[in-house]
């Protein structure tokens, strides 16, 4: 099995489509790599990769925006294909087995918009402080 690992910003708002009776979102995602060149300016390369979700958990769509940060985990291939003017091309693909919101770019360090929050299920104790310390000075062991 070949596994990749990918984590770039979503160039579209992704599409919710049913193809044959299942629940498939498609969604492309850029990955953009910063480099020196042999004269030591800095370039950019990004790749691009066709995404393909196939799940009954359509519930991530509504988050799945142009600009968020995502990390996506799938089975790459290689699609082949030909441009209206004959020049061959190539495309990235994967079928994702997993998707993760990491955040937005308009919205740096926080959720992407209009994602829940999250918000943990317990209350956590504060650490105790220095007056909560009911023991003698005197006992130090030292």
């Amino acid at each position: 099995m070949i596994k990749l690992q990918v984590i770039g910003n979503l160039g579209k708002d992704a599409v919710l489509n049913n193809v044959n009776g299942k629940n498939v979102i498609n969604f492309t995602v850029a990955h953009t790599e910063r480099f020196k060149d042999a004269q030591g300016n800095q370039k950019d390369r990004t790749t691009w990769v066709d995404c393909a979700y196939w799940t009954d958990r359509t519930g991530i769509s509504p988050y799945l925006k142009k600009g968020t940060q995502v990390y996506v985990e799938g089975t790459p291939d290689v699609r082949t294909y030909t441009t209206q003017d004959g020049r061959n091309g190539a495309s990235l693909t994967m079928r994702v087995l997993s998707v993760q919101l990491l955040g937005s770019r308009s919205n740096e360090g926080g959720a992407s918009p209009g994602a829940p929050a999250y918000t943990p299920a317990y209350n956590q104790p504060a650490p105790p402080s220095a007056s909560d310390i009911t023991e003698p000075i005197d006992d130090l062991p030292f």
